[in-house]
């Protein structure tokens, strides 16, 4: 869903507290909202972070990639953060913080293809460049209306002062 979540630890959490809120932060994904944003995105290359709370070495890190119609293949990477470089497919990532065996937080991450990525930066600079001479536009627009104004009252003034 589009919106606003707060990421909670349901166990883990500092002193006596049931629950406890990790972060804030826009929600972009399905209506359940269990997309994550990365930390650094690059042509080239992703990194990742799980769900965690400092420090970060109490909790268990399971990252997955996630196949269509297939078992999730568990990766070898037990950190908070993981990097990966793109590849020819889009691919599904998933982090699964444990603590005691039991899962307490869950993050996925959608890591699109090179040529993907590719295609999406020249969109945004088209768009960005359609963006660009429409305020332009609106700023030379402005500031000719200002100035005929300007001349204006000048004028204005000037023939009252003639006149008075």
């Amino acid at each position: 869903g589009i919106g606003i979540r707060e990421v909670l630890l349901t166990s883990g959490c500092p002193g006596t507290e049931a629950k406890c809120i990790v972060r804030v932060e826009e929600c972009r994904g399905p209506v359940d909202c269990g997309w994550g944003t990365p930390i650094s995105e690059g042509l080239a290359c992703v990194k990742m972070p799980c769900i965690y709370i400092r420090p970060e070495n109490r909790f268990k890190y399971v990252w997955k990639m996630l196949i269509l119609n297939k078992t999730a293949h568990i990766l070898p990477n037990d950190s908070a953060i993981m990097e990966v470089c793109r590849d020819t497919h889009s691919v599904t990532f998933q982090c699964e913080t444990q603590e005691n065996g039991n899962i307490i937080a869950s993050v996925k991450y959608a890591v699109y293809a090179k040529t993907e990525m590719q295609t999406k930066k020249s969109r945004r600079t088209e768009t960005g460049q359609s963006r660009r001479t429409t305020t332009d536009a609106i700023l030379v627009f402005c500031l000719a209306t200002g100035i005929i104004v300007t001349v204006s009252v000048i004028f204005a003034m000037i023939f009252m002062i003639l006149h008075w």
